[in-house]
């Protein structure tokens, strides 16, 4: 057994024997493992390089999103962000979907959005994928998400050389703009902030999981931009949040802008293969800048 899953089972509290261990392939950022003991499964993600709090953040995110008591979260047994032993180790989850699934899971995330916080934004620093997410509480959902989101990915592009020449200065023209579309006041619900197809799963009894949260407090309707833009969610998904939590009618011109978010981070972190659509989205708000 490799001395960093020695130390993840024995910070979980199982000093059972080892009965099988075997990747689980999906993620990009770090390896994950089935592992089967004596007295239970487990989820385990391991990371020889994580930056600091990377598990920690995840943790945490979990936790918040359990106490709300809307969505499934997995349990959380050990976490670790040791140098080149970091790890979290988590209940495995598994079940089969249901007819009545991804309506739950549509009601579940409304719930989840019910939950409303003091302020927008999150008390500290995390991670959307692996990219650190600076954060901080704000009064202002226009202020928070221009400066701490949009304004980041900004500068990460920049220091990335991916934002340059004449995307630089419409992105430049949108943020100071920015107000024109997105709303300075708004309820700070709460968000599971990377909810993509790829971070939910499936359960015992057909209830749905979420899983890989980056959580922050801020307009729900930011949640659901990102929910479309890469796929993973049915027609019954947004029925059944809709019935529980109506979209507001300008739902629909700050969607792209909101998506926008998530494309710059998968522009920092992947390369030109998005900067067409970045370009996209930019154009139709500012022009040619």
């Amino acid at each position: 057994m490799d001395n960093w899953l020695q130390k993840a089972l024995h910070k979980a509290n199982d000093h059972s024997t080892l009965h099988e261990i075997r990747r689980v392939y999906g993620g990009s950022i770090n390896k994950t493992f089935f592992v089967e003991t004596e007295t239970g499964q487990y989820f385990i993600k391991h990371h020889m390089n994580a930056p600091e709090r990377f598990f920690v953040s995840e943790a945490e995110g979990l936790e918040l999103i359990r106490q709300t008591n809307t969505v499934a979260v997995p349990e959380v047994y050990a976490v670790s962000d040791a140098k080149n032993a970091a790890f979290l180790v988590m209940e495995w989850v598994e079940g089969r979907k249901m007819a009545d699934t991804e309506k739950k899971l549509g009601e579940r995330i409304a719930g989840l959005h019910k939950h409303i916080g003091n302020k927008h934004g999150f008390f500290e620093a995390s991670f959307i994928g692996a990219l650190p997410q600076p954060n901080g509480l704000f009064s202002s959902w226009l202020e928070y998400y221009r400066d701490r989101r949009l304004g980041a990915q900004l500068q990460q592009g920049i220091d990335r050389h991916r934002i340059t020449g004449k995307r630089r200065r419409q992105m430049e023209t949108l943020l100071v703009r920015l107000g024109e579309w997105i709303p300075e006041k708004v309820e700070p619900s709460c968000l599971h902030g990377d909810l993509w197809g790829g971070n939910w799963l499936v359960g015992p009894g057909g209830e749905p999981y979420v899983i890989d949260p980056s959580v922050l407090y801020g307009d729900r309707h930011f949640e659901l931009a990102f929910t479309e833009l890469f796929g993973g969610f049915s027609q019954t998904f947004y029925d059944a949040y809709k019935e529980r939590f109506p979209l507001d009618d300008n739902y629909a011109d700050m969607k792209p802008l909101y998506q926008l978010y998530y494309l710059l981070v998968h522009l920092n972190l992947f390369g030109e293969s998005y900067g067409a659509h970045v370009d996209a989205i930019l154009k139709r708000y500012v022009g040619e800048g």
